[in-house]
């Protein structure tokens, strides 16, 4: 029979999953207290939350969301990363992981409702920010347009240029009839 206690975490681990889009599981064995609370203070930083939970509790919390694309991923000591950016968590749990890095065991992450790999999280660390994808996206769309505005005022300009070139050359035959 479940506890008031084990009834509230399982409600708290809905609510986080249902807020995050980005969850990074990893195995934690080996690893003392203070190393773990040294991982979550870095983590917190970068507004990533790192859990230590039960996989039972965890695997009855996503059932009605995640749950088919984080069982498997729930074996062993788990504890789990959850966040809003997708490439900005994963960045973070690498680089608040590095330290730990022959102990610490990333197994995989869920990204909305779908599972990755391992290697798929060290691929998505290395990709840039959102803010910078998107930067590099409007700079992309603008080019075009500034090129083609370039292009449109070209005739313009160049009509400007000879009537100026007419209208000097009328002044330079004036004086001289």
């Amino acid at each position: 029979m479940p506890t008031e206690a084990k009834r509230e975490t399982v409600a708290e681990l809905r609510e986080e999953l249902a807020n995050a889009r980005t969850m990074i599981v990893s195995e934690y064995r080996g690893l003392s207290v203070k190393e773990i609370a040294e991982i979550r203070r870095a983590l917190t930083k970068s507004d990533v939350r790192y859990r230590v939970i039960k996989n039972r509790l965890l695997r009855i919390a996503a059932e009605d969301s995640v749950g088919e694309a984080l069982s498997p991923l729930l074996t062993g000591p788990t504890a789990i990363a959850f966040g809003a950016d997708e490439a900005g968590t994963a960045r973070a749990v690498l680089d608040a992981t590095r330290p730990y890095n022959k102990i610490v065991r990333i197994k995989g992450a869920v990204l909305g409702d779908k599972a990755i790999d391992a290697d798929a999280v060290t691929r998505l660390a290395a990709l840039p920010s959102r803010e910078v994808l998107l930067a590099k996206l409007a700079g992309g769309m603008q080019a075009p347009v500034a090129t083609l505005a370039g292009l449109f005022s070209a005739p313009l300009r160049n009509l400007g240029y000879a009537l100026a070139q007419v209208a000097e050359q009328k002044q330079n035959q004036a004086p001289e009839a």
